[in-house]
């Protein structure tokens, strides 16, 4: 029986500040801490600092990006999605990133190798997407991961590639959790989320105006009422595509939070 796990959760910049001063001080004394780089999300705590990356083929005609650890596993696999504008240098970053967490990471080109550096192209781009075409190519990720090894699969996405994150849950692949991270036009109805019998995270920005707040409370309020076991995120305060260090709504502060988030996930469902 699946059983439902609500927990909407507001970052407060502030009170965060007061408990990171007081973190600090606690541990000063022969303790640690955690310092990222805003620039791009930064894995905490890295596991693995050596890790090999490859550009693969993983179904017809499709290269996509392979980073993994160089010691022998085995580890978990993960599906990264990119957002709009195609496979860029932010989301191989992540990929290494999470793999340094112990992670083997394949992050997908949906676009058929097109990195985009506008919204007007990126709309373009994803008004000629097919859906179809899409799944094909994120099960055949799937796939690729466990023919490598990995013991259990995930998928990760950013705005667009939130919304795959989601439709991959739901087009009958068998995955071990989802992570969607503002995914416009994503499933929200008990009817389409249905297929899903595993965990579900999502992050979201109180100030996203692609994706309003009542969409988020009906995508959580499904979750709930399927049993489906979720994390749901809520910042204040910040707009769409927050956690990326490219976008101009970026916020570094909620993004590393947010990463931190993500990785404690995967690894209590994963590992």
């Amino acid at each position: 029986m699946r059983m439902s796990c609500r927990r909407v959760i507001v970052y407060n910049t502030t009170m965060n500040n007061l408990l990171i001063g007081i973190i600090v001080i606690a541990l000063a004394a022969g303790g640690f801490w955690y310092f990222t780089d805003s620039s791009v999300p930064e894995a905490a705590l890295s596991t693995q600092e050596n890790i090999a990356t490859s550009s693969v083929v993983y179904t017809e005609n499709v290269t996509g990006y392979f980073a993994r650890p160089e010691m022998n596993g085995p580890f978990p696999g993960v599906i990264m999605i990119h957002e709009n504008r195609g496979l860029r240098a932010e989301i191989k970053k992540a990929a290494e990133d999470l793999a340094k967490e112990g992670y083997m990471v394949l992050a997908v080109d949906l676009f058929n190798g097109q990195v985009l550096e506008t919204q007007e192209q990126a709309r373009a781009m994803t008004s000629q997407f097919r859906q179809a075409t899409g799944t094909a190519n994120m099960r055949a990720a799937a796939k690729y991961l466990r023919d490598q090894g990995a013991t259990k699969i995930a998928s990760w996405g950013w705005c667009f590639g939130g919304r795959q994150s989601v439709a991959l849950a739901i087009s009958g692949e068998p995955l071990d959790a989802t992570v969607v991270y503002y995914g416009g036009g994503m499933a929200t109805t008990t009817q389409q989320l249905a297929p899903i019998t595993w965990p579900v995270m999502g992050v979201f920005g109180d100030a996203d105006q692609a994706i309003p707040t009542t969409t988020v409370k009906a995508f959580e309020n499904s979750l709930n009422t399927l049993g489906i076991e979720n994390e749901i995120y809520m910042y204040p305060g910040v707009g769409h595509a927050f956690a990326n260090p490219s976008n101009a709504n970026h916020a570094p502060q909620e993004t590393a939070d947010a990463w931190a988030k993500t990785v404690a996930f995967l690894n209590k469902h994963l590992k």
